[in-house]
Formats: structure tokens, C-alpha cells, sequence
């Protein structure tokens, strides 16, 4: 597909107003995506495990406007005004506009909430992004029922991914890939396709324990960091590594080998942080108590042999990866070892989740 199939189509007439409302989930990917290209294109595949409890609910009422000249919306966050997230939303409307003309013909309000605290460290803009844009593809489906629901799930995922890169990963469940890769059919740079093969019962209801180390701002923006990578010493390199480890994670995701799983899951996070350091400027986004987190579940890991690993996002933050089937033990040593290592103990616990739902607006 192209950006030319994602064009509006002839549509019925506009609804006068109304309501929408979806929940989205957070995703963490395995294989990262860390450099882009124009109008959010990445610069190399990457595939994500899609979260369940770390979600975003997003509700979007609409009312016909007379003027259509600018973008009118009112933006709320648990219920309250958010003025400094309307100029995202402003870039977003205006990228998306030409796929969705009918954002200039209403007044929107757009109420906003997630399941994690805004200031855990943890992004919103992958869940938030794509609850979004939901709830705006649930208005066109309005014009359009006829709509085919595969293409309803592509289209949205496309416009997620002009507010926010891996927002497009957080539609569907349990494993996402983002990005042309050869090997696998229908997968785009425009929009996340779920993973289409099987996938062995070890990776079946994973779980993800988030500790959270620094729950401040983020040091850099994902936008800065992504731009790093233009002029990169490393970053052709890096861009065929993230393609390489993508083409193992396929034979791994068959096989059921953890083993090989957690060198390519814990490679890839300390990849991200290399680009981070030896980039012009360059940053250190990994605190002290990440190291001591990291080493110790090195160290569970060989006392134990269990294949708990872990992860990272651009920040200080350690997603602790791991199986059903280990899930007592790994909580416990989390609570024993890892929590001291955390802002105020703080850590979330959650698991691989089957994407975003549309919810039920009470009727009044």
C-alpha cells in the first residue's frame, strides 16, 4: 500500500455531532526503531511486544463547526486542561489532514486519560497517539460503514504514526513489526502490520515489570534523539543490525529459544544507549541505579538459569522481560532485590496485551 490508498474516498454526509471513545495500549519494543527519515518514516523495521495494563482512554466528542479555516479542540487530561499538549496535537491535525479532511469541519473535545502515572517515565504518546487516532478513524467509519475492518485497523495505525513513530505498534496484539523487512509479507514503513507467523508457546503471555528509576522529564526529546542519528558515525551499521536482529527474532519467535532471545532483547537495548553515547551531541540517559538493576539481573540469571531479561526505552527506565511460567519467582526477586533500586519503590507490573478496544459511552 501506499500513502495514496490511505486518501479519502466518497463519504456519506457528515454527522452534526457526537461522541467516540477507545483505549490503547502501550507497547515496548524488542528490535528499536532509532532514526527516521521525512514524515516519520523509519529508518530501520522494528517489532514491539503490545502492553495490556499501561494504556491510554481516550475520548473524542465532535460538533460541525461553521468555519473550516483552522483546527478547533479543546484538550483535556484526567480532567483537566492541558495547554502545553495542544501544539503536538496541532502538528498531528495538520499532518493528518489530507487523509482525514473532516478534522477542520468540527470542534473537538478531547478528553484524555492514562493508566500509569503522567510522570513515571513511562512515553504516553505511543498509547495516546494511536487511542487518537481511533477514535478519529471510528468518525470516518461513521461516513463510510461499509468500511472494511482491516483496513480501518491500517489506516488508523498510518495516522498514528504522523503523531508519534511507535504509536503505530499500540492498534493490535501481542507482537507488532513496524518497517520494510524482505522476509516479512505486507510489512510497510507507513503503518504496523501484527506479526503474521507462528509464534512458539514460550512467548505467550510474557510479562513486563517496569521499574521505575527516574520518573523526571525525559533528558531528550524522541525527536532530538531520532535526529542524532542523521550523520551518525555508527548509524548505517546500526540500521543493518536492527535488520539482522529482526530476520534472528523470527527464527527465535519459531524455535521458543529463550536463550537466544535474551542476547538479542538485552543487545538491542544497550545498542540504543551506544547510539545515545557516541552521537554529536552525546547523553547518558541510563542512571546509576540502572546499572545496579542490570547487573543484578545478570546475576539472578546465572545463579538461577531462569531467561529473565530486561529492556530499555530512551530513558533510565528497566523493563524486566520474562515468561508465565517463571512469574513468582521473577516477581519475588523483583521485590527482594530490584525495588530498592527504584524511584520511591515504584514499579508497574503488566503483561503482553491484544491491542486497543473500543469502549461503550453510557447512554444518558
Amino acid at each position: 500500500m501506499t500513502e495514496k490508498d490511505f486518501l479519502p474516498k466518497h463519504t456519506e454526509a457528515l454527522p452534526e455531532s457526537g461522541k467516540v471513545a477507545w483505549k490503547a495500549p502501550s507497547n515496548i519494543a524488542l528490535v528499536k526503531y532509532w532514526g527516521k527519515k521525512e514524515n516519520q518514516i523509519p529508518a530501520n523495521p522494528s517489532i514491539s511486544f503490545t502492553l495490556d495494563a499501561c494504556a491510554t482512554r481516550t475520548t473524542l466528542s465532535f460538533q460541525k463547526k461553521e468555519t473550516t479555516s483552522k483546527f478547533s479542540f479543546d484538550l483535556y487530561l484526567d480532567g483537566k486542561p492541558k495547554a502545553d499538549f495542544k501544539p503536538k496535537i496541532e502538528v498531528f491535525f495538520d499532518r493528518i489532514a489530507e487523509y482525514v479532511p473532516f478534522v477542520k469541519e468540527y470542534h473537538f473535545v478531547i478528553e484524555t486519560s492514562n493508566s500509569f502515572p503522567h510522570s513515571s517515565g513511562i512515553a504516553s504518546s505511543a498509547s495516546g497517539m494511536s487511542a487518537l487516532a481511533l477514535c478519529l478513524m471510528d468518525l470516518e467509519r461513521q461516513m463510510q460503514p461499509n468500511m472494511d475492518p482491516s483496513f480501518f485497523m491500517r489506516k488508523a495505525s498510518f495516522l498514528a504514526r504522523l503523531g508519534s513513530g511507535s504509536a503505530c505498534r499500540s492498534l493490535e496484539g501481542d507482537l507488532v513489526v513496524w518497517g520494510k523487512h524482505e522476509s516479512i509479507e505486507g510489512s510497510s514503513n507507513l503503518f504496523g502490520l501484527k506479526y503474521p507467523f507462528k509464534v512458539h508457546d514460550n512467548f505467550k503471555h510474557y510479562h513486563d515489570t517496569i521499574l521505575l528509576v527516574d520518573k523526571g522529564e525525559k533528558q531528550v526529546s524522541s525527536t532530538v534523539g531520532h535526529n542524532l542519528m542523521h550523520g551518525h558515525p555508527f548509524a548505517k551499521e546500526r540500521f543493518k543490525q536492527a535488520y539482522q536482529n529482526l530476520t534472528s527474532l523470527q527464527a527465535i519467535l519459531k524455535s521458543g529459544d529463550l536463550a537466544e532471545f535474551v542476547k538479542v532483547v538485552e543487545s538491542e537495548a544497550l545498542t540504543l544507549h551506544a547510539m545515545m553515547m557516541s552521537s554529536n551531541p552525546y547523553f547518558i540517559l541510563m542512571k546509576p541505579n540502572t546499572l545496579e538493576i542490570i547487573n543484578k539481573i545478570w546475576s539472578f540469571r546465572k545463579e538461577t538459569q531462569m531467561p529473565v531479561c530486561f529492556t530499555l526505552d530512551a530513558g533510565a527506565n528497566v523493563h524486566v522481560l520474562y515468561p508465565e511460567s517463571i512469574k513468582e519467582s521473577v516477581i519475588q526477586f523483583v521485590q527482594d532485590e530490584l525495588v530498592a533500586h527504584c524511584d520511591n519503590g515504584h514499579y508497574i507490573c503488566d503483561r503482553i496485551g491484544t491491542g486497543a478496544k473500543k469502549l461503550i459511552i453510557p447512554k444518558k
